[in-house]
């Protein structure tokens, strides 16, 4: 009989998915990708395949995870089997720039931001963009590399000492500031590549006005895009949300062959939207879920046991 397979190098992220399954009585077979081989000349077993590889792999360790990965989403898709955030949804999951370009082409706007390699390039950036100004990983996940700096000075001093973190890929990213006229952003989930529920994220308790890939910032300015490792008053799934951002973002994962992804965005004091990440290695946070009724993990487990059902069925 045909399996989930699910791919992905974090155990503790793939617990309540292992519940909402057993739920089902699904057959799920977990492949955790950190090292190891693909026989290129052999074929991948025969089931639907989920992929929940992360872009921040490589702060657990697993430097080559997302790397390993590609090449066992090349080997699966070449095979044709039925694969949910396939090889391009892995190639937004660990580039914003990818995300950005992809975003702009559906019409959804992101903040201007300019990619930098090599740390001589940031201060003309920022000073290209004009200050307040962000920093962030290109290849990000739990907010990594996260800081806002409101002049010339603050950047200079981070840019010379020990505290500045190189990125994974060598890309740094430059962006404008977008202050809110509330302590917010929204983040919108998506399954089966419809839209689900979206959550409002309070920043007020140590956001420090940063609004990139951040749920909660500590002390040194670092963020952790994670819901389910932040205070759970913190979030909330809003009644009723309403967007001309849902029927866009619709579009856009279904352009890009995504199934499931969280996206936050941000809004300015004109009511401006600013998308500025695409999470297609989404969790959930469970107080929230179960003050709502509403249960991300067993949506995407009953989505993808259709799928099951639909190949077996097909397959007889």
């Amino acid at each position: 009989m045909a399996k989930v397979h699910v791919i992905h190098e974090n155990n503790e992220w793939v617990v309540p998915l292992r519940t909402a399954f057993a739920e089902l009585g699904t057959p799920i077979e977990e492949w955790f990708l950190d090292r190891g081989t693909v026989d290129l000349s052999g074929a991948p077993p025969d089931g639907v395949y989920y992929n929940r590889m992360s872009a921040s792999s490589h702060t657990r360790d697993h430097r080559y995870a997302a790397e390993y990965t590609g090449a066992v989403l090349a080997w699966l898709e070449r095979h044709g089997r039925t694969v949910v955030n396939g090889g391009r949804a892995l190639q937004l999951e660990i580039s914003k720039v990818a995300q950005y370009q992809a975003l702009a082409r559906h019409g959804i706007e992101t903040p201007a931001t300019i990619a930098t390699i090599g740390k001589e390039h940031v201060a003309p950036a920022a000073e290209r963009l004009g200050y307040p100004v962000i920093l962030k990983h290109n290849r990000g996940g739990k907010g990594l590399g996260v800081r806002l700096f409101l002049s010339r000075a603050g950047l200079d001093e981070y840019l010379a000492g020990d505290a500045f973190e190189q990125p994974v890929d060598g890309i740094t990213l430059v962006q404008r500031y977008i202050k809110p006229p509330e302590p917010f952003i929204t983040r919108v989930e998506f399954v089966g590549g419809r839209f689900l529920y979206a959550v409002r994220v309070d920043t007020s308790q140590g956001f420090q006005l940063c609004p990139a890939d951040a749920c909660n910032v500590d002390a040194a300015g670092m963020a952790d895009v994670s819901p389910a490792s932040a205070p759970p008053e913190r979030f909330r799934i809003i009644d009723g949300f309403a967007s001309p951002l849902v029927p866009a973002y619709e579009r856009f994962l279904a352009a890009n062959g995504i199934g499931i992804a969280g996206i936050e965005f941000i809004v300015d004091p004109t009511g401006r939207p600013f998308t500025y990440d695409v999470n297609t290695n989404t969790n959930y946070n469970p107080e929230a879920e179960a003050k709502a009724g509403r249960f991300g993990m067993r949506a995407i487990a009953r989505h993808l046991t259709e799928l099951l059902v639909v190949k077996d069925a097909r397959a007889a």
